[in-house]
């Protein structure tokens, strides 16, 4: 089996246009949480989520070129370009035959704003008023298939649809794809774009979301005893996924390596997770095993950490039992508490935050936690309230959860 690397990173999130922005907005603690401005939300039952301020799609391609997709696949253009450049990749092309690169971007949702507008067009005007565009604006595979046409690259072109675990998943997925030699470089992660009136509606009508209107930086507030629900978010995260020989041979930069991908199911609930979090603790466990790792060896898990009253708990529960000895060694937060909860793009976002935490040996905070459910209290474990932390990390691990009962944990590490 080979070893698979990162050797770019691209990032367009709630904290920030790029990478770098974004990482030094969770070291500082701040809120992507704002008052909605997508659209009119006078009449929503929530009105705050973490939007990408200030993107300008056409900048990615041109503006003939935008309008053809939805807003996610654009968010995904914008960030699988900068991890590409990132990478170095594109001045050693010659040498790279494009049937060994490929690309996975996960998408929970897909164009669904593009198809609440088209609809009601359709109504309005009837079928001749339709784009031709609408159903690739609105299929989930999109992001991936015009990132593969911008970078030319024709190997394996996937997109896992598992709700708020698809980016772990892709990243897991391509991680395997290396492993196996079916590819040598995979550009995976994630991309998501519904804030808009219909996704807003449905999961308020669900009672998932927080209704903290009045203050939306307080509103995400993972394992606080106070919590509410969870802040949608948008945002894309991708990586660069290489063969370790290739990438040393041709003196990439390393940020880290993906050393372990564990994936299981509920069977419980199509919206709530098992009891003990059990589908979530197989999934831990799995990725252990895989990175041939102990659990003490883990010095920082960035948590699925919705801020949802069950979903938190659950997590924890679960936690606890993979690793007993958590309080010796662990430290977790949720960065979900400063983004908002990125559905499909959020795993991929936190599998880039814990390769940032182990290479600069800096975790993010869980902002917002000003009154720990005391569950957490009795595991003795640090949450990293407030303020980010200094601690050498050698390994990480990053959970995913889905409706569904669908589970993803990736464990992290530097290049050993």
């Amino acid at each position: 089996m080979r070893r698979v690397v990162v050797t770019g990173m691209g990032a367009l999130t709630p904290l920030g246009s790029n990478v770098s922005d974004t990482w030094k907005s969770a070291l500082e603690g701040r809120s992507g949480v704002s008052q909605i401005t997508l659209f009119d939300s006078k009449d929503s039952p929530v009105t705050i989520a973490g939007e990408v301020k200030g993107f300008d799609p056409c900048l990615v391609t041109n503006s003939k070129e935008a309008r053809k997709v939805g807003r996610f696949c654009n968010l995904a253009l914008a960030a699988g370009q900068e991890a590409f450049k990132h990478s170095g990749l594109d001045q050693c092309r010659a040498q790279i035959s494009p049937s060994r690169m490929g690309v996975n971007i996960g998408v929970g949702m897909g164009g669904l704003p593009e198809i609440q507008v088209v609809h009601k067009e359709f109504l309005e005007k009837g079928y001749r008023r339709v784009t031709p565009f609408f159903i690739p604006q609105a299929i989930p595979n999109l992001a991936s298939g015009q990132l593969s046409i911008l970078l030319g690259l024709q190997g394996p072109n996937l997109c896992n649809v598992t709700a708020c675990a698809s980016s772990s998943h892709s990243i897991g997925e391509s991680f395997r794809l290396i492993k196996r030699g079916e590819a040598d470089v995979m550009i995976a992660g994630g991309a998501e774009a519904v804030i808009c009136e219909l996704a807003i509606a449905g999961f308020a009508s669900m009672r998932a979301l927080s209704t903290r209107n009045e203050t939306p930086e307080k509103a995400s507030r993972p394992f606080d005893r106070d919590r509410d629900g969870f802040v949608m978010g948008e945002g894309a995260a991708i990586l660069v996924l290489e063969e370790y020989e290739m990438a040393r041979k041709r003196g990439a930069e390393i940020f880290g390596e993906i050393l372990g991908y564990g994936l299981s199911g509920d069977a419980y609930h199509i919206t709530a997770p098992a009891p003990e979090g059990a589908g979530g603790r197989r999934a831990m466990e799995l990725a252990l095993r895989d990175a041939e790792l102990r659990p003490e060896q883990i010095g920082y898990i960035n948590a699925h950490g919705t801020s949802t009253p069950s979903g938190d708990i659950e997590e924890v529960r679960a936690i606890t039992q993979v690793f007993p000895q958590g309080r010796n060694h662990l430290h977790i937060s949720s960065t979900k508490s400063m983004t908002g909860h990125l559905l499909g793009a959020a795993g991929a976002l936190e599998a880039l935050f814990s390769l940032l935490a182990i290479r600069d040996g800096k975790i993010p905070p869980t902002i917002n936690l000003e009154n720990p459910d005391p569950a957490c209290v009795e595991t003795g474990i640090s949450f990293t309230p407030n303020h980010s932390v200094e601690k050498k990390i050698q390994y990480a691990l990053s959970n995913s959860f889905g409706f569904g009962g669908t589970n993803a944990s990736l464990v992290l590490g530097r290049v050993r």
